[in-house]
């Protein structure tokens, strides 16, 4: 079968990195024996756009009709969503005159800074699920998949936009030009997009393959998405460069030729980085195979010999990038006894594929583990502040990427 870019069309030939058959990542499984549906987790790179790219097997409707993803759960990510609606607030002169709106606005964790601010704004969330949420917080949510049609019906209800923000979702988008060109049709004459994405350098370099998963259709170089949005009309005019998620870019746009403020340094410093790791050409995709079997060989050693010492070990946050992890190694409950969350909606439930059990944090307490792997890693220093009381049986935390690490 041949695949074809999601953006410029050409036919695929290049692989990046082939990571086997794995269940969805986000699909929690109700009993230890319940079925699990698995699809190729194949990774191409377009020679021509270089577009980091799943071909996607899997509708977005069987992914995100119904979600266990709930972004006000950690903590971290709810100071960092403060950060920017203040930064935007000044930055745009947001009044109530304005309109804001965020697609994929998950449980309304940033839109309720700028309810608290009086300034008008709409959610844009396809899972049911969690935009009920959203609006209970009080944040107006319409539950839709956002593309070029639904735009065009949001702006008919008035609701253009001074700034479109969509933090974390462009990977998500299986239809990457529909979805873009949704962007130009809701955006006002003089309006601003934010963009937060993870940073396929950092991805490369850090050796992030956790973060492939069914849900992530595309990774994404500023050298790419430039073009990306240029193709639509739009154009990047400035960008910051994140510690989210391992490292992300924040991106500013706008219609092309009216940008609110003149292109920064940092755009151009990012793209220098990216031409410098050769991402403008295929020899800066190859090797990233090596760097999983890395990964996955030291992580497995570990656990097998600490095991073998008769060590018991648990994993913290039943992460989507946390099962890919896991599948991709084949952990099961031979090497990782339980996992715990936050997330009550993950609780009493399995991880896909490695069927092992989900429980609240305070199993750890009750089980004292020796070591306590944990799967989130970009929250790791959250997550050992809340967990540090670990430390009182001699508890130990573990992250493995980019490469094995104990702290003792």
């Amino acid at each position: 079968m041949s695949f074809h870019c999601r953006f410029c069309n050409t036919l695929l030939k290049n692989t990046f990195v082939d990571l086997g058959s794995t269940p969805l990542a986000n699909s929690y499984l109700p009993t230890a024996d319940a079925p699990d549906q698995s699809y190729p987790l194949h990774v191409y790179v377009c020679s021509k756009c270089y577009l980091v790219q799943l071909h996607h097997t899997v509708s977005p409707e069987n992914i995100f009709g119904h979600y266990a993803y709930f972004s006000s759960y950690s903590s971290s990510w709810l100071e960092h969503a403060t950060r920017f609606c203040d930064k935007m607030k000044k930055r745009l002169s947001l009044n109530s005159s304005s309109k804001v709106v965020e697609i994929a606005s998950n449980d309304g964790y940033l839109l309720k800074n700028f309810v608290a601010a009086n300034i008008p704004c709409l959610g844009v969330e396809p899972a049911k699920n969690v935009a009920e949420v959203a609006i209970a917080n009080g944040v107006p949510t319409e539950v839709v998949f956002f593309g070029k049609a639904s735009a065009q019906a949001l702006k008919d209800k008035g609701h253009a936009a001074d700034l479109i923000a969509a933090n974390n979702v462009l990977a998500h988008v299986p239809d990457l030009n529909d979805f873009v060109g949704g962007f130009k049709v809701l955006l006002k004459p003089d309006g601003v997009i934010s963009v937060e994405c993870p940073h396929l350098l950092k991805l490369i370099q850090q050796n992030q393959f956790d973060t492939i998963y069914h849900e992530h259709y595309s990774y994404y170089s500023l050298l790419t998405l430039e073009k990306i949005f240029a193709a639509h009309g739009l154009e990047i005019f400035d960008v910051e460069e994140l510690p989210t998620h391992g490292g992300s870019l924040r991106i500013f746009a706008s219609h092309a030729g009216k940008p609110r403020w003149p292109s920064s340094p940092a755009f151009a410093k990012v793209k220098q980085d990216e031409k410098h790791a050769m991402l403008d050409s295929l020899a800066g995709y190859e090797g990233f195979s090596k760097q999983v079997k890395t990964v996955c060989d030291g992580l497995l050693t570990f656990l097998k010999q600490e095991k073998t010492k008769g060590k018991k070990i648990a994993a913290y946050g039943a992460a989507a990038k946390g099962n890919t992890l896991l599948n991709v190694c084949g952990i099961n409950t031979d090497l990782i006894s339980f996992v715990v969350d936050k997330n009550t909606a993950k609780q009493n439930h399995f991880l896909p594929g490695s069927k092992i059990p989900i429980f609240g944090p305070e199993k750890v307490f009750a089980e004292k583990p020796d070591y306590l792997v944990i799967l989130p890693w970009n929250i790791a220093e959250e997550v050992r502040e809340q967990m540090k009381d670990i430390r009182s049986w001699g508890g130990k935390f573990v992250t493995a990427i980019p490469q094995l690490r104990v702290y003792e």
